[in-house]
């Protein structure tokens, strides 16, 4: 298909949400092209073979988010998505014990009851309030964010449905639903919990990829993000995608271009054109220009408004606002191709929660020391991380005997702290192998013998990915996921329905409601909020009504 210059959409970077936008704008029948500044697709949902044999998911490892209504009605498993769930997984102390986390209940209950026999009832009362949780905001994660102030029918419409759902939790359900949304991960677990390595294995979901600690205000909340696709019910909802999480990417992309789409790759935006306050089209890095009375930006909101727009043409307080959003790296990645399976000595031979997440953290106080280092512009001594072999389920990770480990970070800063200057440019050659030697002596307290395996080592810090996939300061959220910046404050109040100041420009990536991870969610009520402006809301599906 050749390349034309006028379009009636463009979408700003090929990432997981902005193809999703661009497939249903595409299958509502828009000419639409997207535009991506690598020589791929994916953004941060990708799959990349760095060492020969070997697949890495180099950045999101976990297919956890994403909306079931949207793989069905973009037909993905059409186009090559296959989710392979795993079950359970374990952290391991210094001392050789460990803390299995199963999905088989009456199995997780006798674990639990190997610590504490009061933390099987605790277990209990705590799942019954994270689903509770989950079964409120579920609702909204396909709906538009209301505007409290705007008298609109659609937003008093939307505020009586959330009204509605308040209503239906009862005075004393909601009071807890509001405090639960506003404390710290280590205040929950502390009430429920008297186990520190249960505590522990929980709250690592808390923090991961976030700016804050285990105590910090709001990492309740992030917890509960990362519960939603576990607990609703869908087949496979944390997963691997067969072949990384590329596949994901790949379907979505294979999808759009069926539908008619066209993909531009190799220059990214230089600059979005604007003309008497409407969005006209980009220009790109290498002097290629395309113009469309729609043009939907997968950046996040600093990068699209602060880096790649005239000021002149945006409100002041508007540039105010999108400065205050807080967009922090905090974490890093490693991706390992290992020679044959690293053997954990606590685990029992085959166990089946090997396949899960693994983690070597066995206090709260220990993830909050780590967190303090992070303040400070240093990767923590002490780091907490996210370990998986995703090749014991997925073989096409790796040659036949070998295996792929992917490991995620908590924290490393953007900002490297080296002799009192804090800077990016920090991360080199020599910090990176720093940080990898400190997360390897982590790794060791359950698997003495990583290193041998080791064949190749991939090693991200903030800095890395931000330049590579073009989030703002590494951070996978593209925004915090805090409660000032939720629902009606997402990404800036006033600006919470993927709208700007800016007609004809949207936001369509995890800095718009309803945040962060590879759930496709903003992409999709992006793309349904364009259509509804253009006149051909009816074409979107009624699951995003």
């Amino acid at each position: 298909m050749g390349k034309h210059s006028s379009y009636d959409a463009i979408v700003a970077g090929a990432g997981h949400n902005g193809l999703t936008t661009a497939c249903y704008l595409a299958k509502a029948g828009l000419k639409v092209l997207v535009v991506e500044k690598n020589d791929w697709i994916g953004g941060a949902a990708v799959s990349r073979s760095l060492h020969d044999g070997w697949t890495y998911s180099n950045c999101s490892y976990v297919c956890s988010l994403l909306r079931r209504e949207i793989v069905r009605d973009l037909e993905l498993p059409r186009f090559g998505l296959q989710v392979i769930p795993y079950e359970g997984g374990a952290s391991f102390t210094k001392d050789g014990d460990y803390f299995a986390y199963m999905s088989d209940h009456d199995a997780l209950r006798r674990e639990i009851a190997r610590h504490s026999s009061k933390d099987v009832d605790a277990y209990e009362r705590f799942s019954q309030t994270v689903i509770r949780q989950c079964r409120f905001i579920r609702p909204f994660l396909l709906r538009n964010a209301p505007d409290p102030t705007s008298l609109k029918p659609r937003d008093i419409s939307e505020l009586l449905f959330l009204v509605k759902q308040a209503h239906g939790l009862g005075a004393k359900e909601l009071g807890e639903t509001l405090r639960f949304w506003s404390m710290s991960i280590g205040d929950f677990l502390d009430e429920h919990f008297e186990t520190d390595l249960i505590k522990t294995h929980i709250a690592g979901a808390g923090i991961i990829g976030t700016g804050l600690g285990v105590y910090s205000p709001g990492t309740a909340y992030v917890l509960l993000h990362h519960y939603m696709g576990d607990v609703d019910g869908a087949i496979g909802a944390w997963g691997f995608a067969r072949g990384g999480m590329g596949a994901i990417s790949n379907a979505l992309g294979a999808a759009f271009e069926e539908a008619g789409g066209e993909i531009v790759m190799g220059s990214g935006v230089d600059k979005f054109l604007v003309k008497g306050g409407k969005a006209v089209g980009v220009a790109l890095e290498n002097g290629d220009t395309y113009y469309a009375p729609i043009i939907a930006s997968n950046m996040d909101v600093k990068r699209t408004f602060l880096k790649h727009m005239d000021q002149g043409v945006l409100p002041a307080d508007f540039t105010k606002a999108v400065e205050r959003f807080k967009i922090r790296g905090s974490s890093g990645k490693l991706n390992i191709a290992l020679d044959s399976l690293p053997k954990f000595p606590a685990a029992p031979e085959g166990a089946t929660f090997m396949r899960g997440d693994l983690h070597c953290s066995a206090s709260l106080n220990e993830l909050e020391r780590a967190y303090d280092d992070w303040k400070e512009g240093y990767w923590s001594k002490d780091p907490y991380f996210d370990l998986l072999i995703p090749s014991q389920i997925d073989p096409t990770m790796a040659p036949q005997g070998k295996h792929m480990m992917t490991v995620f970070v908590q924290y490393a800063p953007y900002d490297l702290n080296v002799d009192g200057v804090r800077s990016g440019e920090n991360w080199n050659d020599a910090t990176r192998k720093a940080f990898a030697d400190c997360v390897f002596d982590k790794i060791e307290q359950g698997c003495p013998d990583i290193r041998k395996h080791v064949v190749h080592a991939e090693v991200r810090s903030p800095w890395d990915i931000e330049n590579e996939v073009g989030l703002t300061e590494g951070n996978i959220f593209q925004g915090e996921l805090t409660f000032d910046q939720l629902l009606f404050n997402r990404p800036i109040p006033g600006y919470a329905q993927y709208d700007t100041p800016i007609d004809g420009m949207y936001i369509v990536g995890s800095s718009a409601h309803p945040g962060g991870g590879v759930m496709a969610a903003p992409g999709a009520n992006a793309a349904r909020e364009i259509l509804r402006t253009i006149g051909k809301g009816k074409l979107m599906p009624k699951f995003a009504a």
